[in-house]
């Protein structure tokens, strides 16, 4: 539950003074990490000292819903002659570190991120007469705050995310997000850490694809020559009609360009799937695929969760040699191969404790293999092999139903286990299959339906007997069994 008000104390409304001459009562009411935030908010908007706010009631370290103690809201005036047009500006407080005594963030030090690292911020094009900031992205922003503090995945700059309804709840075409970096707020060096604040960005679903199929800061640079559809500083309009795309249909070319130039740098995406080994007898459970073991899930050991989030995360480096993380690798210094510091123990640990000792678990080469994807997940698989392997990259499907993965790599990853002369290889719940240049063309010959879900009827079956692969396109309903 969350409730509105003007932020006065114990928000983040104006303290009397900072720094070491702020009297000891106000120290608690302010805490440094909260008050730092504040001072990137008064810079901003030095005239509205008290802006309306969203606050959870039950804080989330006393067992609230809510992750971020704050949403403030603040009326932006724009700039009329570049474009940038009147707007609600919406900042949240609680993704980073406010308190620094770990009731929430674990404390790294000042040189790293400041809990997660970063803020989240929303601009809203504010309606003729509307006098006062609605409320909803407030509720927005403390769903992806939920994400954030569940998954541990954190968002960087030109990622997107799938939200698959209006984010108002209107009849509005917005209905998916990509996220950038916020035009005027400033990174903010904290006594926890460094904060930065990241902007989301309402887009529409032919957006979102083409971000998936190119990448995500190229449509944010198209949506910024686009006054209509952000401007400058990319301002969500929820009554936008239009895509960027039939706005200017040029736009178009650009990004089929993209494509063919750049590919895609979307690593991977959580999914309704599933995997079968096909070259075992299915009573054979206990070294089968083994999404099940007995009546417990087999799950993925703590080193192959931080490896597959690691192939998850957005906006992968372009390289010629692209490399996925050895199966061993340890972390240094509380980091991994390009990612944050990891979380404490008690977030995520539904995925990250293995069930069967991760040192037992043998790297297996399969014969045959049978792969399962809902058809969302499957209209994907074109851009895995369009975007991603012709490119010599990888691409991982990670269930979001049942702790299992599997990872296309192309002949130019290297760190893989899955190799030319065994395309199939199992690592516990974890697949990879290796698809060479040759035969993503055929797959993508062979595929091509895929790419029109309206003629789409589930399930759909397809088969390359010579390869030993075959692929099914099911209804969700299959995927909500506790086998999968």
């Amino acid at each position: 539950m969350a409730e509105l008000r003007p932020s006065v104390a114990p928000g983040p409304a104006a303290p009397p003074a900072s720094g070491p001459s702020a009297p000891p009562a106000f120290a608690s009411l302010f805490p440094p990490g909260l008050h730092a935030i504040y001072g990137e908010c008064r810079r901003l908007y030095p005239d509205q000292p008290n802006p309306l706010q969203v606050t959870a009631i039950v804080k989330y370290w006393l067992g609230g819903p809510d992750p971020l103690d704050y949403v403030s809201m603040y009326r932006n005036m724009g700039s009329p002659s570049a474009n940038i047009p009147e707007h609600w500006h919406y900042i949240s407080f609680g993704l980073s570190d406010l308190y620094g005594d770990n009731r929430v963030h674990e404390f790294t030090g000042t040189d790293g991120p400041s809990g997660f690292g970063f803020e989240l911020t929303f601009r809203l094009k504010r309606e003729t007469g509307e006098s006062a900031p609605p409320t909803w992205p407030a509720e927005l922003m403390q769903g992806l705050a939920r994400y954030v503090f569940q998954s541990e995945n954190t968002f960087c700059s030109g990622d997107h995310v799938s939200w698959h309804s209006p984010l108002d709840n209107s009849e509005s075409r917005i209905q998916h997000m990509l996220l950038t970096e916020d035009p005027q707020m400033q990174p903010v060096q904290t006594p926890f850490g460094v904060v930065t604040f990241l902007q989301i960005v309402g887009v529409c679903t032919e957006e979102l694809h083409s971000a998936q199929q190119w990448n995500g800061q190229g449509i944010l640079e198209l949506l910024r020559t686009v006054p209509i559809a952000g401007g400058p500083w990319l301002i969500t309009d929820m009554r936008r009609g239009e895509t960027i795309f039939e706005i200017d249909p040029h736009l178009q070319e650009r990004v089929d360009k993209g494509i063919e130039t750049d590919g895609s740098n979307l690593s991977g995406v959580s999914a309704k799937c599933a995997w079968d080994d096909l070259s075992r007898p299915p009573e054979d459970d206990e070294d089968s695929r083994s999404i099940c073991l007995g009546t417990q899930p087999r799950r993925l050991s703590g080193k192959d969760t931080e490896q597959i989030r690691e192939t998850l995360r957005r906006g992968l480096e372009i390289n010629s040699k692209p490399v996925l993380p050895p199966i061993n690798s340890q972390r240094q210094n509380g980091l991994t191969y390009d990612r944050a510091p990891s979380r404490k123990d008690s977030l995520g640990s539904d995925i990250s404790t293995a069930v069967i000792p991760h040192e037992l678990i043998r790297t297996r080469q399969l014969e045959s293999v049978h792969l399962k994807f809902n058809q969302e997940s499957g209209a994907l698989i074109p851009l895995c092999l369009r975007g991603r392997l012709l490119h010599g990259r990888h691409f991982t499907y990670k269930s979001i139903t049942g702790d299992m993965a599997i990872t296309f790599v192309s002949t130019g990853v290297e760190g893989a286990f899955a190799t030319e002369e065994h395309p199939y290889a199992a690592h516990g719940p974890w697949l990879q299959i290796l698809l060479t240049e040759e035969f993503v063309e055929k797959m993508l010959e062979d595929l091509e339906d895929l790419t029109s879900p309206e003629e789409f009827k589930l399930p759909k079956e397809y088969s390359w007997p010579e390869k030993k692969l075959k692929v099914s396109i099911l209804p969700d309903v299959v995927f909500d069994s506790p086998l999968h």
